[in-house]
């Protein structure tokens, strides 16, 4: 009698256990014996298996993980409801599923995965690259160092692990750790710690690659490694370098419990890509940082002085720059004061070409070279030229318009020397309300090889205030129809009202109408001081104008 093939020629036990319908099966069925020998194949098994002949040992035609899965299931080691067996074969991807007779043999149904695996990594690539771009966009969206720490180990928590440790560069002898747990807060220590203690923390702050996760003993990290009440003892731990932009921003340690399924191989190249963007992230907020510290140390240089009150003269300056954000531009003035009230007070005022930081670099150049040739301020025509050389010989090419003002009182009154450089003419404000301005001219300073200038003496009396301003207020574009300059004649007719008021209160109101005038419209930098010659009486409003009482009369 023929036998159909793949029918088995002897009965067996798994036969009756499943009946011989295995042999139709459409995915690869084969059935070995206790010993590991071949007793029957379908046809599909032989397709996936030319060559193979019954009664040959299993362990020759099949790879080793099905040969080694038929030997625990024949002797008895792992149920089979256990979960499937599976691997590879030919690069096809098979789970394997036992039924295991009474005598010992076992048919293994062979049902193909390839399908269903490429979809699963594929879905799992397109998750994890989600991951990537929400952990770049979320990190770079703050440039604050902390507040990046506690977003990068949050997320590595939630979306690689039970619980991540960021370890950041030490600090002197002490580093910076950020513990967070999935689900939990994050909390921030700084201490001393033994970088040793962990396998590969140590090379990983260095920038080296990271060590496989199989040779990291989980009983062995010590108690910093793991935060308060992490659940379960730790089974699975990654240790990588978070690379930063030549500097390496620190090391992450991912922790996962028993509870919890060991890091794959996948896993650990996934771990490596997150830690990569988030060292990015960490080395641009922490360059950043840096930066704002540099600028806000050198800011504190360039910034305008506050004034105030010198050897009886009042001073008060202000100072706006042509963009908001900006705290700095190319106006600048410095009040040097006298060592001694018998000697001369020096102010200055200047407006550096254009505007913006490239400008206030130059300002703070003039403003240092102005401050070490003080000792020849008695002399206003040689002390421009001398800083005139200084800028002829530098990098720069702006220019610069200067008003020098040497200040002294004597007895109530306030003498004043006053030169321009290119500059707009200062104007003192009389008692009687009358604007005065000062006739002096001179060339500006960083353009031409000589400065000539014309020094003007003049008196305040006290009540008296005489300014010095920048072309930022009259040329200050606004109005009603928005274009027109705030102008001299403005100016005049604003100072007028301000005979008697004390420098603070001049100051304030012109920069009040010169900004009320631009409104919401662009303008220049605009700086403006006032020396004054202070009363001795009390400030009196009398009929809406501003005075003071000389002295109280006798009854």
């Amino acid at each position: 009698m023929a036998v159909s093939r793949g029918i088995p020629a002897r009965p067996s036990d798994a036969d009756r256990t499943v009946g011989t319908t295995w042999s139709d099966a459409p995915c690869p069925v084969l059935v070995a014996d206790r010993d590991g020998g071949l007793v029957r194949m379908n046809g599909a098994a032989r397709t996936l298996l030319p060559g193979a002949v019954d009664g040959e040992p299993l362990a020759q035609r099949v790879p080793t993980w099905l040969s080694d899965a038929h030997h625990r299931v024949s002797q008895g080691q792992h149920a089979p409801a256990d979960a499937p067996h599976a691997g590879s074969i030919d690069d096809r991807f098979f789970a394997a599923h036992p039924t295991p007779g009474d005598d010992g043999d076992v048919v293994w149904w062979l049902v193909e995965e390839t399908d269903r695996r490429l979809a699963q990594a594929l879905d799992d690539a397109q998750g994890r690259s989600r991951i990537l771009t929400e952990v770049s966009s979320t990190l770079l969206s703050t440039l604050n160092v902390g507040r990046c720490m506690d977003t990068a180990a949050a997320m590595a928590a939630e979306h690689l692990a039970e619980a991540a440790v960021l370890v950041a560069p030490p600090q002197g002898r002490r580093y910076p750790l950020t513990h967070a747990q999935r689900g939990g807060r994050v909390s921030h220590v700084t201490r001393r710690i033994d970088v040793a203690a962990v396998p590969g923390l140590a090379e990983a702050l260095q920038g080296f690659p990271p060590v496989p996760a199989r040779w990291i003993n989980p009983d062995d990290l010590p108690d910093w490694a793991v935060p308060d009440g992490f659940a379960g003892p730790v089974n699975s731990v990654i240790v990588t370098p978070l690379p930063g932009h030549g500097v390496p921003a620190g090391a992450l340690i991912l922790l996962r419990s028993s509870t919890e399924q060991a890091f794959t191989e996948g896993e650990e190249v996934f771990a490596r890509l997150f830690a990569a963007r988030a060292g990015a992230a960490l080395s641009a907020a922490r360059l950043y940082s840096e930066q704002t510290r540099i600028t806000e140390t050198l800011m504190q240089e360039l910034l305008p002085p506050t004034l105030a009150s010198v050897h009886g003269v009042d001073f008060a300056g202000g100072y706006r720059a042509a963009k908001e954000q900006d705290r700095v531009g190319g106006d600048f003035y410095d009040v040097h004061p006298a060592a001694h009230p018998s000697q001369e007070t020096l102010v200055v005022l200047g407006d550096v070409a254009g505007k913006g930081l490239d400008a206030a670099v130059l300002t703070g150049k003039i403003r240092n070279t102005l401050h070490a040739l003080l000792p020849l301020a008695d002399d206003h025509e040689r002390l421009l030229n001398l800083l005139n050389g200084a800028l002829l010989t530098s990098r720069h090419t702006r220019f610069a318009t200067l008003v020098l003002a040497s200040v002294l009182r004597r007895g109530g009154k306030v003498h004043l020397r006053l030169t321009s450089a290119g500059h707009l003419p200062p104007l003192v404000v009389r008692n009687d309300g009358t604007v005065e301005e000062v006739a002096t001219r001179g060339t500006l300073v960083g353009a031409l090889p000589t400065v000539t200038a014309t020094t003007v003496r003049t008196v305040l009396a006290p009540g008296e205030t005489c300014l010095l301003f920048t072309d930022g207020i009259t040329e200050a574009r606004g109005g009603p129809l928005g274009d027109d300059l705030f102008g001299d004649h403005r100016l005049r007719r604003a100072l007028s009202p301000c005979a008697g008021m004390p420098a603070e209160a001049v100051v304030e109101r012109v920069q009040m109408l010169a900004s009320e005038w631009v409104g919401a419209g662009r303008h220049d930098d605009m700086a403006a001081v006032a020396i004054s010659a202070p009363r001795t009486g009390r400030l009196t409003v009398v009929n809406g104008q501003v005075g003071r009482q000389e002295g109280r009369r006798n009854r």
